[in-house]
């Protein structure tokens, strides 16, 4: 006999109490200035951030940069979501990093990830949604803007909103795509401690 399907979760549950970060909250919608803030495709081209969610809801991950090795292995996992899953809630899959566009395509062909994906290289976006400094990127000694997943649209309604308060808070991914009525992927053929 099948289990009783559980009730959608409505907001995020923390074990520990933490400070609201800076930023847009959930049932406000995003601010027009942050709508029309460019991000970049694997092309160069500039898209408005808003016009990403426009049409449709979408759940758009911020990672922390390319280089991260558990941001690496989230959007990994993420990559494993089958797009028919989401055509059949009628949602579309967004990564954005903080890169510059031409590490897009060597990303994606480490990830295996195939859905949308842009860059801030500015971090705009990630300040505006609040997402705070974190730690120092190895490499530059550059302190990257931590992370967040959101779940947008359509038009600027804001649905959900996580900020990462460090590079291993990224939200689960069932429990993301539960929240806008996206089947469970199953990840036990690896284990990952990134969405259990």
């Amino acid at each position: 006999m099948a289990a009783a399907a559980l009730p959608p979760v409505t907001r995020q549950v923390s074990g520990r109490a933490a400070a609201v970060p800076s930023g847009p909250e959930c049932g406000q919608p995003l601010a027009a200035a942050v709508a029309e803030l460019p991000v970049l495709d694997a092309s160069g081209r500039r898209v408005p951030f808003g016009a990403l969610f426009r049409e449709r809801r979408a759940v758009v991950v911020f990672v922390r940069h390319f280089l991260c090795y558990i941001c690496k292995e989230y959007v990994e996992d993420l990559a494993k979501i089958p797009k028919s899953f989401l055509q059949e809630a009628n949602v579309t899959l967004i990564v954005i990093g903080q890169s510059s566009y031409h590490h897009i395509e060597p990303f994606c062909k480490l990830t295996g990830y195939s859905h949308e994906i842009y860059v801030d290289p500015e971090r705009e976006i990630y300040k505006r949604l609040g997402m705070k400094r974190g730690e120092e990127i190895a490499f530059s000694g550059d302190p990257a803007q931590q992370g967040g997943t959101l779940i947008l649209g359509p038009g600027n309604n804001i649905h959900f909103i996580h900020c990462d308060r460090n590079r291993l808070d990224h939200k689960p991914i069932n429990a993301v795509l539960q929240l806008v009525g996206v089947q469970p992927v199953d990840f036990t053929g690896r284990p990952s401690v990134t969405h259990v």
